[in-house]
């Protein structure tokens, strides 16, 4: 959802942001509605394209880590 409503705010329609990122509309449309697996570069691309900013949190091990992308 968050993606949809990023592209939405951005006044992208789903084959503009396709473009952006060289991807199928048809793979943005499945990303937006979670109906498939996609790789974390993808989406890093999607995010990036919609200009964006990222945060992460990834526990490993019992440790909290803080990853942000630009």
């Amino acid at each position: 959802m968050v993606i949809k409503e990023a592209r939405k705010e951005g006044k992208l329609t789903q084959s503009q942001l396709s473009e952006l990122v060289g991807a199928k509309k048809t793979q943005i449309s499945k990303i937006e509605n979670n109906l498939t697996e996609v790789q974390f570069e993808t989406i890093l691309e999607v995010f990036k394209a919609l200009n964006t900013k990222i945060n992460f949190t990834v526990e490993l091990l019992n440790q909290k880590v803080d990853l942000a992308a630009d």
